[in-house]
């Protein structure tokens, strides 16, 4: 049987009533990890808390909280105590025309997806570093390596985090706490949902015409599967990911055309 190493560590896992947040939680509780979760509908949240529980048998806390405010967060990192992995995730800004953005739009943009992060990951690092072992990993997009036009508050926010961590991350190595970016291209989400929506609304399509030609497009043809994505995280936070170090891990079913 495979071990991640990861039995009786703690995580926070941002933004994980549904979606990608929860997969990530679900993955991690399924390799012996207790949680503290959080989201801000506070029903939602403690029914998938409860899910998790009773499928791993893991200690849960749920936090109903906005993690993009100051509040939020010192309420997620109270509850936590020490904290061995943080799963950095917030829901994205929404698409538009960067002619009708306000600086107020750029600065909610860079609070929720810059921000947030950095401050959460200044309130358990050093921790960290003192217990020689963490990991952090930042959900940003895939639009970090292929920017999405209708996306540019994302774009611009979460490039600017990527920069970020990228340096940090190298800094913060030698003492086995690893910092890395998980990509999500097309998955399963209310997201995507939303973003099909929007491009349907501007080409006069039907969203389920929308969707089919984005899966025809993927070299999987497909939209990923929310379990996917939440695996590929647990091994990003496994004791044996050690030589991972400031890198961007694309999951997009082939999308974006690279090498690497």
């Amino acid at each position: 049987m495979l071990d991640f190493g990861l039995t009786g560590k703690k995580a926070v896992v941002c933004a994980s009533s549904k979606g990608l947040g929860l997969a990530c939680a679900d993955a991690l509780a399924q390799t012996g990890v207790n949680l503290v979760m959080c989201a801000r509908g506070a029903d939602t949240l403690e029914a998938a808390a409860e899910e998790l529980r009773g499928k791993t048998g893991v200690d849960i806390k749920t936090v109903a909280c906005d993690i993009t405010t100051e509040e939020g967060r010192a309420a997620v990192l109270e509850a936590a105590g020490h904290v061995d992995i943080l799963v950095n995730n917030a829901g994205g800004p929404p698409p538009g025309d960067f002619r009708d953005w306000t600086r107020d739009d750029w600065i909610k943009a860079i609070d929720a997806n810059m921000l947030t992060a950095v401050d959460l990951i200044k309130g358990v690092i050093d921790p960290m570093i003192e217990n020689k072992f963490g990991r952090i990993v930042n959900i940003t997009s895939g639009s970090v390596k292929s920017p999405i036009p209708t996306l540019g508050l994302s774009n611009g926010a979460r490039a600017g985090l990527t920069g970020f961590v990228g340096g940090l991350a190298r800094q913060v190595a030698r003492h086995n706490v690893t910092i890395n970016g998980l990509l999500p291209g097309p998955f399963d989400t209310d997201r995507i949902a939303a973003n099909i929506n929007f491009l349907a609304n501007q080409s006069d399509q039907t969203p389920e015409a929308v969707r089919a030609a984005m899966e025809e497009r993927n070299p999987s043809g497909r939209i990923g599967a929310v379990e996917e994505f939440g695996f590929a995280c647990a091994y990003i936070c496994s004791a044996k990911s050690g030589f991972l170090v400031g890198q961007n891990i694309l999951l997009d079913g082939g999308n974006f055309n690279s090498n690497g």
